[in-house]
Parts: structure tokens; C-alpha cells; sequence
């Protein structure tokens, strides 16, 4: 009898573990130390509205606090003290910004509305996609949250007695102070938040994020409160509220501040759920109130979350995998859902947004996106989601020809209807060049092109997003004219765009414009130094800068001519012309070595995007071919896992999970701008993709590579569409066209 019970409970276990679904293997406090700055929060895919603990301030039994030192994120795993629930979050970024309206619940019999006091270890922590729940040691409440594409629900599960929510608008991780906050009815406030200036390069960058909060409880008690600045002498004894937040509980009408909130008080029962309801809008109140209306109205907390549940697993199941290790579909779904993340949608319900650089509205029938990180996103993401979304990404395209139509020109970082001018380039250009060649182009191709055409074209001083453009098309090289200006990594960004851009005027018939786009993509050939073996800042009477240290850079260290890195992650940022380096560094030999000491000398930075695509050079080098597929193993074994530290740095909106993602599946976008790939050795034995029969000719792509999960890591053979290929690249269209890819590996 024992033996067939333990039988069946084994058969049982199989079975549920066969059962197991895509959204099963996701981590969400993957990339939460380690300087991964993604957060455990609730999020529908690509949805505006994200809710996450914030516990980056107000206690020393932190270790890491937002106001101490340079800060990017509201959540690490490392810290402990929780001070609320932000609403609009940045997923993987680099710079501080959002993460506001802190939302708290909290019991006494005494109202506290200093964060530095009211906040509560935090314990028993649980994430999912689409929900997030925590214990608050101090009070006995288990918090739980979940969220539709615009909204948040919050469920607090108190104890009895005197319980309170909390919403605090003084505290984010914006820069930008300011809110104001209005009572609507016993249960309702709803208000305005100023957010923006991101990285701090544009000041004035801001933006309003309104809300509308509802508190489901009868027979409560509201108020607000507001920081009252310092008094001396006379007027200080006058006023025991100076210096300290003073609490109102009569005043009802309209409240303003840098340092405001709101509170609602109630009596609770043993166990009693109350549910806190939040919409948002970068449009209006009427919109937050509108979103939240539409989203939430009759349905529970449960039924939210098995909403956001089934979204999750819908996108995720668009990948399907057979073999490997449980670790690794965890890195692998855990990274799709990173991928996920941003860009979101900034459009309301009713279609309305917030025009770019504009204080107008605007309407829209399609999904607007927002937060192009495009710096980060051009070089593999961007790829990923044309590859497995590509609906999405031609919204994606409509919003950055949007963002033209409205700004004059095409992002770089937009955030939230503000171009933020972070990090240098003119990135957009090969995302919209890789989209058009694999037919992905919702406007006019002619328009498209004229829009990128004024980027590489206008003068300097005209041109927001190539300031040095004068130097660059007089020189084709930007010299080095203040100390730290990153000259050569400008140049290196335009010649990456400029060389797409030059294909694209190929096929349009524009060939002046494609002969000059590629001369100056060759620019790069005059930065080479060959005593250092990189490339290196020229001084503008056009000599090599000196002295000149090619490993300064590191750990974030300033640098002539190159931004957080050094010369070696840098020099080989070439991809589109592999043969030219080859040359410039005296023979296949030479260069063979030289790349590969970036590796064995430990200077390869996987957390720096212009070197992620170093080991897929090595592809494009007959006979090396081999040194990709087990960088590429070596690489992934390292950096990515499904612990807290399972990103090797930040996750940068989505790029280092895609990297990783394409390392796995077998296959990478070697060259932006290109629509092309390099094989690897997938690390699953079979790999389909379920492609979208609107855009791509085949239903599915199946990458079969039996032995992958022996670590077998060399491809010996590949046939595609059952014809042998006798490359280890490939364009987009031959491998949408073929279907199956078979590898034999050893």
C-alpha cells in the first residue's frame, strides 16, 4: 500500500511538473542586487502602471538609501525597511526618476506620518508577474498588490484595532518636488505629482503624474498633512508645527507642497482586507479617474491578479522549450519578462496622451509608447521584440515617428513625453532601419527616411541629438575638445547609424546620401592607435591624445573620449565591418588576439552595451567561429541566474535580458541596423518560437539542437529549411523563410 501511494504521489509530481507553465519560471527579484535595478513590483506587460515596495530610504538597517548616495531603483532585495508602495516605476535604468506616491498602511493608536518612523521591516516576501506581497513585521499586516495596464490594487490584511492608510507625495525617486492633493469624498482624494529630469542633463524635463486613490472601508476618518518649514525666534515659538508635518483634520478643501499627503484612519478587525484602489494618467485627473474606471470597475482583487497572470503567460508561451536545466528556463522566462517591462504604453483608455516636448494632448487609435532607452535597446532588444512581438514593435515604430511628428525629431532617451538627452547617439536610426528590411515600416518609407536624413544631415548647432555634427561631417571624426566629452563614443554611435541609414538610402535610390553615410561609418579607422592597440581621442589639431591610458574608465571612472568604460570596451564597436578591423589591426592573427585579450584579461565589461556584441565578432572571422559559441556558453554561466544577482549589472530597460535570451535560443542580431543573425549553440535542446503569420511567412521557428542540455556547445553542422548552410550567419528573411534550423553539435 505504501509502495503504490508513493508511486502515485511520484506520478502526481511528474505530472505538475509537466504542467508547468512559462510564467511558472519567472523570478521578478532576479536583478535586484547587484546593481540590476529591476524591482519585484506588479506589472502587465508593457503597462504604464507598475506597484512596487519601496525600501531605498529612512533607516540605518538599510544598506543602500536613495538620499545618501547615487540611487536608481525603490527596491533591493538588500535592504529591509519599507516606507510604502510607489506607483510608476523604472525597470533596469541607470538614473533616478518616478517611483512615486507612496502608499503605506500602518496601526496605532496614534496617526505617525514621519516615514522615517512609520516604516516596518519587511519579511516573507512573495513575487509573481502581476503581484507582489510582503509582511510588515512592525504591525502585522500582509500587504499584497496586483495591477491592470493603467491601475493598481493594493489588498492590506490587518490585525484589530486602529489602522491607517497612508499616502505620501513629499517622497520619490524624482529630484523634482511638488504635489497637490484634493478630497473628493470620505473614501476618495486624488491629485498631482511633479516627476522628471532624469540623469539630471534636462532640467527641465518635468511632468505631471496624476492620481485618484479610493479606500474601500465605511466609517473612516481623512485628513492631510504638510511639512512646515523651519522658524527662529518669535515666530518659531508662535508655531509648534514648525519643522515638523503638521497634520490636518478639519481642513478639507485643496493642499499643496513639496512635502504633502493624505491619511485615512479606521477601526479594523482580526484579519479584516481592505482594498486600496489607485488609477493614474500623464494626462489628467478625469483621465487617472477614467483609467481606474475602466480597469478595475466590478472586479476583485483576485480576479485582477488572474488577469495579469494569464497576460504574462500569454507573451511569455510565445517561446517554447524542450531540455536544458530548470535554472535556465528560469533565466530564460525571468529575462522575456524583463523584456516586457518598458518600453509601456503612456496612453489613457480613451486614447489621449501627452504630446512630446509639448504641453499639448494628443489622440491616438494605437498603443503609445514611452520610455525609449534607446541608447541601451538599439544594439539587441528592439530585435527581440520585432522577432517575437512584432505587432508591438510597429506600434513602437508609430510612437517614435509620433515623437518626430510632434518634436521635430526621433528620441534617443524619451521619458514620458521629454527627451532626456542621456547618453550620446543617434540610436533610433538603426532600430527603424533593422524594422524597415524586415518589413516592418507603418508610415511612408520616404518619410521615415527624410526624418532620419535630418539627424545625420543637420548642423550641429541645430541638431539636439548630434551636437558635435559640424566636426563629425567635416571630419568624419569628432575631435576631443573639453576633457571629458566622450568624442570617440559619439563617433562610434554615429557611425553605427550612419552605416543602417546608409542601407536604407541604398534602397530607396538615394546613392549620394549612401556614399557619404558610409564614408563617414570608415571614420573610425583614424581613431585606431596602433601603440595601444585601440582606438583613442584625437586632439583637434589631429593628433592622438597624450599621454593616454586605455584602461581608464573603469568602474565608472572619468575618461577622455569615452563614457562609463574604457578604450577596450569600445575599440571593437564596429560590427559592420569586421573586415576593415581585421585590416587596421595588421592581420587576422593580430586581431584574433587582440579581441580575444579583452576577454583573458579580464577586459570585457558585461554590464557596458557598446562590448556585449565582442563575441559575435569572432563569428564573422573563418575558422574563430568556435570562439563565439563558447564565449557565449562561458558568458551566460557567469553573469545571468535566477538569484537576486542574476544580472551582471544594470538590466538597462530590457537589454542585458535580451542578450541573454538570444545567447540561449541560438541565434543573435550581430549588427544593428542589419537584418541579419549569427548561430550559436542553443543551450535547449529544441527551441520554437511562435512567429506572428501577419508579419513572417512561416507560423513557427524551431531551432532543434539535440545535446545542447549535455553542454554540447560547438555547432558541426546546420541545415536550414532542410538545406545544409554552410555559414554561421544568416539574413532574416533566409530563416523566416526556412523555418527549421537543425544543428548537429559536439
Amino acid at each position: 500500500m505504501t509502495r503504490i501511494l508513493t508511486l502515485v504521489l511520484t506520478l502526481f509530481a511528474l505530472a505538475a511538473t509537466a504542467q508547468k507553465s512559462p510564467v511558472d519560471y519567472v523570478n521578478p527579484f532576479v536583478g535586484t542586487t547587484n546593481f540590476g535595478t529591476t524591482n519585484p513590483g506588479a506589472v502587465c506587460p508593457n503597462g504604464l502602471m507598475s506597484a512596487t515596495p519601496f525600501n531605498v530610504m529612512g533607516s540605518d538597517l538599510n544598506k543602500y538609501d536613495k538620499d545618501k548616495r547615487w540611487w536608481a531603483c525603490p527596491y533591493t532585495a538588500e535592504n529591509v525597511y519599507l516606507t510604502g508602495f510607489s506607483h510608476v516605476n523604472l525597470s533596469g535604468v541607470g538614473c533616478p526618476d518616478l517611483s512615486a506616491l507612496l502608499l503605506m498602511p500602518t496601526t496605532g493608536d496614534s496617526l505617525n506620518v514621519n516615514y522615517e518612523q512609520y516604516g516596518s521591516v519587511m519579511s516573507h516576501e512573495v513575487a509573481q508577474p502581476g503581484y507582489y506581497s510582503c509582511q510588515l513585521d512592525k504591525y502585522g499586516i500582509r500587504t499584497e498588490v496586483t495591477a491592470t495596464p493603467r491601475t493598481a490594487l493594493h489588498r492590506f490584511t490587518f490585525p484589530k484595532g486602529r489602522s491607517h492608510v497612508l499616502m505620501n507625495l513629499g517622497e520619490a525617486l524624482s529630484n523634482e518636488t511638488g504635489g497637490m492633493l484634493r478630497r473628493v469624498s470620505d473614501n476618495e482624494v486624488e491629485g498631482v505629482r511633479l516627476l522628471g529630469t532624469f540623469c539630471y542633463y534636462n532640467q527641465q524635463g518635468v511632468f505631471p503624474l496624476y492620481f485618484v486613490m479610493r479606500v474601500e472601508k465605511q466609517g473612516m476618518q481623512q485628513g492631510y498633512w504638510k511639512f512646515q518649514r523651519p522658524m527662529v525666534g518669535d515666530e518659531a515659538d508662535w508655531d509648534p508645527t514648525q519643522g515638523t508635518r503638521k497634520v490636518y483634520k478639519e481642513y478639507a478643501k485643496e493642499i499643496a507642497g513639496d512635502d504633502v499627503g493624505a491619511w485615512f484612519s479606521f477601526d479594523t478587525t482580526e484579519g479584516e482586507q481592505v482594498l486600496v484602489r489607485i488609477g493614474v494618467s500623464f494626462v489628467s485627473i478625469e483621465n487617472a479617474r477614467l483609467n481606474l474606471e475602466t480597469e478595475q470597475k466590478g472586479k476583485s482583487f483576485d480576479q485582477i491578479h488572474r488577469e495579469a497572470r494569464q497576460q504574462w503567460n500569454d507573451v511569455l508561451s510565445r517561446i517554447e522549450v524542450e531540455g536544458g536545466t530548470e535554472e535556465q528556463k528560469g533565466v530564460l522566462y525571468t529575462g522575456l519578462y524583463h523584456l516586457l517591462i518598458h518600453p509601456n504604453i503612456l496612453q489613457d483608455v480613451n486614447g489621449e496622451y501627452p504630446m512630446m516636448e509639448s504641453d499639448k494632448i494628443g489622440k491616438t487609435d494605437h498603443n503609445r509608447y514611452t520610455v525609449f532607452s534607446l541608447w541601451d535597446t538599439y544594439r539587441c532588444t528592439h530585435q527581440l521584440i520585432t522577432l517575437l512581438y512584432p505587432d508591438r514593435q510597429e506600434d513602437m515604430l508609430r510612437s517614435m515617428m509620433g515623437i518626430y511628428r510632434e518634436f521635430g525629431w526621433l528620441p534617443r532617451w524619451e521619458l514620458y513625453g521629454r527627451e532626456t538627452r542621456t547618453m550620446e547617439g543617434d540610436p533610433a536610426l538603426p532600430v527603424i532601419v533593422d524594422s524597415y528590411f524586415k518589413g516592418l515600416c507603418p508610415y511612408d518609407a520616404e518619410e521615415v527616411y527624410q526624418a532620419m536624413r535630418k539627424h545625420a544631415f543637420t548642423s550641429g548647432k541645430d541638431n539636439p541629438l548630434r551636437p558635435d555634427n559640424d566636426d563629425y561631417m567635416q571630419r568624419t571624426y569628432v575631435p576631443l575638445r573639453s576633457k571629458y566629452d566622450n568624442s570617440v563614443c559619439h563617433s562610434l554611435e554615429y557611425y553605427v547609424a550612419d552605416y543602417a541609414l546608409a542601407q536604407m538610402a541604398e534602397r530607396l535610390g538615394h546613392k549620394e546620401d549612401a556614399k557619404a553615410l558610409r564614408n563617414r561609418a570608415q571614420g573610425y579607422k583614424k581613431y585606431y592607435s596602433a601603440e595601444t592597440r585601440t582606438l583613442r581621442p584625437i586632439t583637434p589639431d589631429g593628433k592622438f591624445l597624450s599621454p593616454f591610458n586605455p584602461l581608464q574608465g573603469e568602474n565608472f571612472e572619468a575618461c577622455p573620449g569615452f563614457h562609463e568604460g574604457t578604450a577596450w570596451n569600445y575599440s571593437f564597436a564596429v560590427p559592420y565591418d569586421v573586415p576593415g578591423m581585421v585590416k587596421l589591426w595588421g592581420g587576422k592573427q593580430r586581431f584574433v588576439q587582440c579581441l580575444q585579450d579583452v576577454f583573458d584579461k579580464g577586459y570585457y565589461d558585461p554590464t557596458n552595451e557598446p562590448n556585449i556584441g565582442y563575441p559575435y565578432i569572432f563569428s564573422q572571422i573563418k575558422g574563430e567561429e568556435w570562439r563565439t559559441q563558447r564565449l557565449t556558453r562561458d558568458l551566460l554561466a557567469k553573469h545571468f541566474s535566477t538569484q537576486t544577482n542574476g544580472l551582471p549589472g544594470n538590466d538597462d530597460t530590457g537589454t542585458m535580458s535580451a542578450w541573454a535570451i538570444f545567447a540561449m535560443i541560438g541565434i543573435y542580431p550581430d549588427t544593428p541596423g542589419l537584418p541579419g543573425y549569427t548561430f550559436t549553440a542553443p543551450v535547449f535542446d529544441k527551441v520554437t518560437i511562435h512567429l506572428d503569420p501577419k508579419y513572417f511567412p512561416q507560423s513557427k521557428l524551431v531551432i532543434n539542437a539535440p545535446g545542447a542540455a549535455n553542454q554540447n556547445a560547438y555547432i558541426q553542422r546546420i541545415t536550414v529549411g532542410g538545406k545544409v548552410h554552410s555559414s554561421y550567419r544568416i539574413s532574416h528573411d533566409e530563416l523566416m523563410k526556412g523555418g527549421v534550423v537543425n544543428m548537429t553539435l559536439k
